[in-house]
């Protein structure tokens, strides 16, 4: 089973998006969600996560750009991406915290010019 995100573009430094990600209610009712990306030549890293009741965490880069959330009828997670900067430029995926290698799918890019 593979999570799949979708959302990303290309977009002017300044910009926003909005991923989105759904899973199956088996991986989602119970786990802590999160988003990652990896930019080229960069080794992946975790961008923001959420626990099921809400809780969230973010990496410092895009603390008070990015805002995750959950919506627990849907199973699906979301990624808003504010003042988006060249440096936010990945592909972001999604999957559990920790993640699972099993669930990583494609992930969708994002692209951000300068």
């Amino acid at each position: 089973v593979q999570l799949q995100a979708s959302g990303g573009d290309l977009v002017q430094a300044g910009g926003s998006l909005r991923l989105s990600c759904a899973a199956s209610r088996s991986i989602f009712s119970f786990s802590v969600m999160g988003w990652y990306r990896q930019a080229p030549g960069k080794q992946r890293e975790q961008v923001a996560r959420i626990d099921i009741g809400g809780s969230t965490n973010y990496a410092d880069s895009v603390k008070g750009r990015f805002t995750i959330s959950r919506d627990n009828a849907r199973n699906t997670v979301y990624l808003q991406m504010n003042s988006l900067k060249p440096e936010d430029t990945a592909v972001y995926s999604c999957n559990t915290y920790p993640a699972k290698r099993r669930y990583w799918g494609q992930g969708t890019l994002v692209t951000v010019s300068s």
